[in-house]
Formats: C-alpha cells, structure tokens, sequence
C-alpha cells in the first residue's frame, strides 16, 4: 500500500528495455483490462498473423530463440519461488505439514526440473503427474486460505497467499505455451492478456485494498457466524434459554441505566461525563457477556454472518431460499423474546427500584425536568430513530472488532502465550493459568468488543457535543429502563406508558436493522457470493408464515 501511495505521487522511471515496464506504459488506465477482454481472441489471433506475415525470417529466429530461453527460465524461477515458499513461517504456522519432505510445492519444483531438461532437449515427457502435483499445490493453497480464518491471519499473510494463487497460475500458462514444439497463439494470448491486465491493476490502490482485506474479513465474519449460530433458536428449550438469558441481562441493564442516572447528577463536564458513561456500558456489557447473559442488539452481527455463511455453502441449492427464509424466521423469533426479556425485565426492575427509592425517601427518582427529558429523547419526531440508526451501526462495528480480536487471539496464539507468560507463572497455579489462558483465548474477541461498543456508545454524544452535529445514540435496552424509572417517578397515565413503549419498541427494531443489514452486507462480501433473488426469500417467508404463523414469536409450530 504504502509502495503504491508513493508511485501514484512520484511515478517511478518506466525503462523501455525491460518487458514489465513496456506493459504498464502500454497498459497503465485500470480500464485497459475491460478492453482487452472485449476484443474477441479471433481478432487478437489476426493480429498476431498479420505481425508474423512482415517479420523477416532473422526476426522470427531471434524471436523464437529468445522467447524460448527467456520463458523456460521464467517457468524454473517461478518454480523456485513456489518452493521457497514451503518454509515460510507464517505459512508453516498455518500449515505444519509444509515441513514434510514431499510437500507438494517442493515436489511440483523437482517436477518442474525433470520438465525443464526434457524441453531443452526437446525430448517428449510424461506430464500427468506434474498436472497431478500442479492440482496439489492448487488444493493446499485453498486449504491455507481456509486454515488462516480459523488460526488467524494478517495481511502479509494474504498477500503472500495471492501471490501463490498469482504464480501457479502464471507457471501453468507458461508451461502450456512451452509443451510443445510449435507456439500455439492462443495460449500465448491468454498468458499476454493476464499480464496485461495486471499490469493495468498493479498499481491500482482500491483494488489493493479489496484483495487485502478479503480473507481477513473472512476469518473476521466466520469469526462472528460461530457466534451467531449459538443465537438463533430453534426448540422450545432453546427459545426459554434465550429468555432466561436475556431477563438476566436485563436486571444488570436497569442497573447500568440508574448508574447513567446518577452520573449525569454529580458529572457537569460533558466530555468526562461521556468517557464514564462509556467505561459504564463497555464494563456493563462486558459483566453482561461474562455471567452468560444477553443483550438483544448484540445478536443481529453475529446472526448476520451466519445467514452469509448459509448462502456461501449451498449456493447451487434448489431449496436454498426456503432454507434462508426458515432462517430468517428462526432469526427474528429469537430477536423477538431476546428483546422482550430484556425489555420486560429492565422496565419492571427499573419500577421496583424506583418505587423503593420514593417509598424510602418521599421523592421522586427523576425530577420534573429528568422525567421531561427521558420522554424527549424516546420521540421519533425529536430523532430518537436516527439515534438508533448510530447505535445500530456501533453494534455492526462492535461485531467487526470482536471479529478482529478473535482472529487476533489465533493469530498470536493467545492461549500459549498467556500459559507460559512470566509474572502469570509467579502469581498462579498452573491450572488456575491454563483456564485463565483458555478462557483469554476463548473470549477475547467478545470481551474487547463489548468494552469498544460501550465507548463507541458513551463517546458518541461527545462528538456531537464538541462538533455540533445531531450525534447521539438510542439503545432499546436502556431507553426501556429509563422508562421504568420515569414511569414511577412521573404520572403516568396507561395511553402515555403504552406510547412510550412503542417507541423504544421502534428504537429496537431500528437497532436491530441497521446492524443486520450492514453485517449481512459485509460477510456476503467478504465471502464473494450475493443473495440471487431477495424477493424469492420473502415469498418463501410468507408461505412459512402462511403454514405456521405463530413460529415468528413463539417456539410452537417448529418445523421437525
């Protein structure tokens, strides 16, 4: 990246002489690729003809001669290359086998030699098995790529792995144009335009960035689709579970919620009154995730890249829309009675505590002007939605971090590292260690995205604070307390108290959308597949909702 920033400000001196420079003057707008491909290889081939119809007989020898010896020596390099490759570390830590003698890099290159002297001698060579071994190399590159979402990777990693895919496949269309004697114009042409093209895009920054961050976005949403599959319920027992987690997570929200209260008492400071609520809803969470309670908006990134996930594994599917609809059913279901536990039990412990307080004291939780506020900020026309929106986009971008973080505790092998660290071995036991390492290592990526998701909520009102700009945030679970408290310390009529739940209703449902959406948009991308047809998947609900419309919010008429 930082090469390709510098060439873009100070281009480098193009020398004629060399090949790969001649490309890139020749080719150097990235939409020269488009017209390449364009031209149809029947017209590239009468080109090629009408070149060889001038040439003079010495041209043609020269030619042939150097071509020959310059792309026999290009095919060893490149095979060379490959090889190296197998003791790189960062791919043996992917892949330890690559240590193994008969690796299939190393064995493709001792292939490749035995080819290469046929050639120059112009002797006739079984290739079968060099194609056997090329497909090998083909498949342990699939599998590295595979292996590093579950191990962790980085960009060097990827870029290394591009580079592999990027070489064999440039030796193969080497080797086809030089397995036998006569030059066949269109293979040569194939391997042209690939350089070409190439050549168009090398320095191309976006493109750069879209290949870099492809895989490690993978290992980021697989990361989040494991996850996610542990929030979508799909029995009786599963869907009471979910319950029961969410009220637990509920009780600790209604607590967060009155300690945000009494902050905005005795803080006057805006900014340090923004860090702290932050470090309360990051510690919150965090407490939240770690007595394995729930909080509902938490759940729609990582079903999200669950949903991604189904798409990318059946994507030949004839069923697939059903399947996808069932999941969106299954998904909303378990969205539904997370928010409902959270909801429910928030509101009524926020009464109780409110009732408790005044019943104790003889006043009022919240003043007049408290009460007046709280209303204020659930009302749509007062941009409560557009609040809830920010919120929804910090829930998609904790996901991403607790991506991150999980593909970073493989990557670095935290569980090791924790296990033999120094000051841990004075203070604790090795086995108090070892599950203090796994948990580390388990958990790190969810624990350092609920500390950033509460931060990104506390700090947003900061900005808009310190910018001027309608920057805030709307979260269901607490916007739900505050109308427990409210409801108490205020008087509330019934008409008033039904409104008001809808609209943290609606806060809710923003939530969720928004997060969903932007995490499905993500994961699909980082997978390279899309959703075909998304009105074939919402007719598939509606005949789900037809035959069993009672399974969208309750665990009854479950498909078996």
């Amino acid at each position: 990246m930082k090469n390709r920033l510098y060439e873009r400000i100070n281009p480098s001196f193009k020398d004629v002489n060399d090949l790969r420079d001649v490309f890139y003057l020749l080719f150097s707008d990235k939409n020269d690729a488009r017209w390449i491909n364009a031209v149809p290889l029947k017209e590239w081939c009468g080109l090629i003809r009408l070149l060889r119809r001038h040439a003079t007989d010495n041209d043609k020898q020269r030619v042939h001669q150097h071509f020959q010896a310059e792309g026999l020596f290009a095919i060893e390099m490149l095979s060379i290359w490959i090889a190296a490759e197998d003791i790189e570390p960062e791919l043996m830590r992917i892949e330890p086998t690559l240590l193994n003698a008969d690796s299939p890099f190393v064995a493709l290159h001792r292939e490749v030699v035995d080819w290469l002297q046929a050639r120059r001698a112009q002797h006739a060579f079984d290739d079968s098995h060099l194609q056997v071994m090329i497909e090998q190399c083909r498949e342990l590159i699939d599998r590295l790529q595979k292996r590093g979402t579950v191990v962790g990777t980085s960009f060097n990693v990827t870029y290394l792995l591009e580079r592999l895919e990027q070489t064999l496949e440039r030796l193969e269309k080497l080797m086809a144009i030089f397995a036998s004697n006569r030059y066949l114009p269109r293979r040569i042409l194939l391997l042209a335009g690939t350089i070409a093209g190439a050549s168009a895009e090398q320095h191309s920054i976006s493109r750069l960035w879209k290949q870099s961050n492809k895989l490690v976005a993978r290992s980021i949403t697989q990361n989040a689709g494991d996850h996610g599959e542990h929030y979508i319920t799909r029995n009786r027992k599963e869907y009471f579970a979910m319950f029961y987690s969410a009220a637990g997570g509920g009780i600790l929200i209604a607590l967060m919620a009155l300690f945000k209260i009494y902050l905005g008492t005795v803080i006057d400071d805006k900014v340090w009154k923004g860090i702290v609520e932050g470090l309360n809803y990051g510690f919150g969470f965090t407490l939240i995730f770690m007595l394995h309670f729930t909080v509902a908006t938490k759940q729609p990134a990582m079903t999200a890249a669950r949903f991604a996930d189904a798409v990318e594994r059946n994507p030949q599917d004839r069923n697939l829309n059903m399947k996808l609809a069932q999941l969106l059913v299954d998904v909303f279901r378990s969205q539904s009675v997370a928010v409902l536990g959270n909801v429910m039990v928030a509101i009524s412990l926020a009464a109780l505590i409110a009732f408790v307080v005044e019943h104790q004291t003889g006043t009022p939780l919240l003043n007049k002007a408290m009460i007046e506020y709280q209303l204020h900020s659930i009302d749509p026309l007062a941009g409560s939605l557009w609040f809830a929106a920010i919120a929804g986009v910090w829930l998609f971008c904790s996901s991403i971090i607790s991506g991150f973080f999980d593909n970073r505790s493989n990557y670095l092998n935290l569980k090791m590292r924790l296990h033999q660290h120094p000051l841990l071995k004075r203070i604790l036991t090795n086995r108090c260690r070892a599950k203090f390492a796994d948990y580390m290592h388990d958990n790190y990526g969810s624990i350092m995205g609920n500390l950033c998701f509460g931060m990104l909520l506390g700090l947003t009102g900061v900005i808009g604070y310190l910018t001027g700009l309608p920057l805030d945030i709307r979260h269901v679970a607490f916007s739900s307390a505050n109308v427990g408290y409210i409801a108490v310390s205020g008087d509330f009529g019934w008409a008033l108290l039904t409104q008001s739940i809808v609209f943290v209703l609606l806060i809710g449902l923003v939530n969720l959308i928004v997060s969903f959406a932007l995490t499905l948009w993500i994961a699909l991308r980082s997978l390279n597949t899309e959703v075909d047809n998304w009105c074939d998947i919402w007719i598939c609900v509606w005949q789900i909702l037809k035959q069993r419309p009672l399974s969208l919010f309750l665990p009854i008429q479950l498909e078996r």
